[in-house]
């Protein structure tokens, strides 16, 4: 006869135990059917992708995730360039303020409040000291950008721009004594070749501008090796977006009293210019957002490809940032610029592909 189990014979306890194990039974055989169902690339239910599907998926994200790094980059250089050249916008430290503002508030907005980047807390008041040093070079390489599209066309800016790892290899031997291979030095003739080229053949070459563009990349090196520098341990190390965050206001803080020093009364400029023309603010306000998006595709780009990607990337950008700028802006151009232009772009590939292939000593 079988034998009855009433309810006052088991423990609370023993029936715990026993749901805890029928539910990890349960969990152990689907995780092992989904696996299997995975290997062999079949739905896991009716109207799923199947595994070639998630792949084809994942391309195609990836192609927007980089489509949307190159709108924003190149969308934030012609925005900057409009308001400062075509609108007689003649405040490029206010401009980069505003920029700061709106990174400041979407960082806060992403990483605190929505959580779509993991959020870093600042492990002591030294580390704060040491972001707030590297956000002064970063205010002075912003900064010195935007006043150089003052004077210069975006094309000559973008290969200026593009002498970016012969200053960064420069600081790294004065700044860590880290010497690099020779292959990698001679790539770096190319680069400073084709500028000096290009400059030659610049035919709205504009000598503060050109000193305001080295600055600028020069300001960008010395930030990219100094961070390496103050940030090397593991505990103080910050992803590019919780940097920004940190950064950010420490910047605005600094640019608010040099743009009222050197700048006037900007606000109420600014004012004035919005009543004359309203669209100034819309612009303003989009010119802000593509600001952090800059910095925010920079960082979901790294995330989904690769540091080095992103380097190519950026050689393509500029090219690209080019062929869009002189077909806006029609700017003129001379053969001499474009080969001196195709030279240090020559270089910078080079440079990429020998610092792969050799160690730092």
């Amino acid at each position: 006869m079988r034998k009855s189990i009433s309810a006052g014979s088991v423990s609370r306890q023993q029936l715990s135990k026993l749901a805890s194990k029928s539910a990890m039974d349960l969990r152990t055989w689907l995780k092992g059917g989904l696996q299997k169902q995975a290997e062999e690339e079949l739905p896991l239910y009716e109207g799923q992708p199947s595994g070639r599907s998630f792949v084809l998926s994942g391309s195609i994200k990836t192609l927007a995730i980089v489509l949307s790094w190159y709108a924003s980059n190149i969308g934030v250089l012609l925005a900057n360039k409009a308001i400062l050249s075509n609108y007689k916008y003649k405040y490029p430290i206010f401009l980069t303020l505003l920029h700061m503002l709106a990174c400041t508030f979407y960082s806060l907005l992403f990483i605190k409040l929505l959580k779509l980047v993991p959020y870093q807390p600042l492990s002591s008041r030294t580390q704060m000291l040491k972001i707030s040093g590297l956000s002064l070079i970063f205010c002075l390489s912003v900064v010195a950008g935007n006043v150089s599209l003052r004077f210069l066309p975006v094309s000559f800016n973008q290969a200026i721009g593009a002498t970016g790892p012969f200053f960064t290899a420069l600081f790294a031997v004065l700044m860590t004594w880290k010497t690099e291979a020779m292959p990698v030095y001679a790539t770096l003739i190319p680069i400073v070749l084709g500028i000096v080229i290009a400059s030659g053949g610049e035919p709205l070459f504009n000598l503060f501008g050109f000193l305001m563009c080295l600055t600028s990349t020069s300001a960008r090196a010395c930030k990219s090796v100094l961070q390496g520098i103050l940030l090397s341990s593991d505990s103080e190390k910050l992803n590019s977006m919780n940097l920004l965050m940190y950064m950010a206001p420490v910047a605005s803080v600094a640019l608010l009293p040099a743009s009222l020093l050197m700048e006037g009364n900007v606000l109420a400029v600014t004012l004035q210019k919005g009543v004359e023309s309203p669209r100034i603010f819309a612009y303003l306000a989009g010119n802000m957002t593509m600001a952090y998006l800059v910095n925010l595709m920079n960082f979901i780009v790294t995330k989904h490809t690769s540091a080095l990607t992103l380097q190519v990337l950026g050689n393509a950008k500029a090219a690209l940032a080019v062929v869009i700028s002189v077909a806006i802006f029609r700017n003129p151009v001379t053969l001499q610029g474009t080969c001196g232009f195709a030279l240090t772009l020559l270089g910078v590939v080079l440079y990429s592909e020998a610092k792969k292939r050799t160690k730092p000593r």
